[in-house]
């Protein structure tokens, strides 16, 4: 089921905006790392930095999801308008 204002968490939501990064860095990484293989031998350093770098965001996402986020929940604290 969808929060009321589902819309507003999608546009300023920060774990919305954290779990892009994630996803952005785990689609780049095989991008990343057959370009770097070209140029260098072992690459190793790379995909740890591709891997650590989406696995720190998808980790900060699951902290700003449970974050009060004022401009998102208001006074509602994430209650219908019905509810208050």
């Amino acid at each position: 089921m969808l929060v009321h204002n589902w819309r507003a968490v999608l546009r300023r939501a920060w774990s919305v905006r954290l779990i892009a990064l994630a996803l952005l860095f785990i689609v780049l990484e095989p991008v990343i790392n057959f370009v770097a293989a070209t140029w260098v031998p072992r690459n190793l350093y790379i995909q740890i930095a591709m891997s650590t770098a989406s696995g720190l965001f998808a980790a900060a996402a699951i902290v700003a999801r449970i974050v009060f986020q004022q401009k998102i929940s208001g006074e509602l604290n994430g209650k219908p308008p019905a509810e208050r």
